[in-house]
């Protein structure tokens, strides 16, 4: 399973560990991801979804049904 946010599509960065000599090697930034439970009333299901912890920062701001619906337009998440 890939770490790829299901709602934003945050994937992991790459970069460099930059040691005190300067040399540098390949790293990786990976996200914050979560699998979550989240009810839907307007759909009266549960859905299961791995999210980055900004997600569910925007779904606390906007609603479970207004972030899925716009990742729906988006096309992080099927129908």
């Amino acid at each position: 399973m890939s770490k790829v946010c299901e709602l934003t599509g945050k994937r992991a960065m790459f970069g460099n560990n930059v040691s005190h000599s300067m040399n540098k090697t390949r790293r990786r930034f990976n996200v914050n991801l979560v699998k979550k439970r989240f009810y839907i009333p307007e759909e009266d299901k549960w859905i299961t979804l791995r999210v980055s912890t900004s997600a569910l920062k925007n779904i606390n701001k906007k609603g479970i049904y207004a972030v899925v619906k716009e990742a729906r337009e988006k096309g992080f998440l099927k129908k």
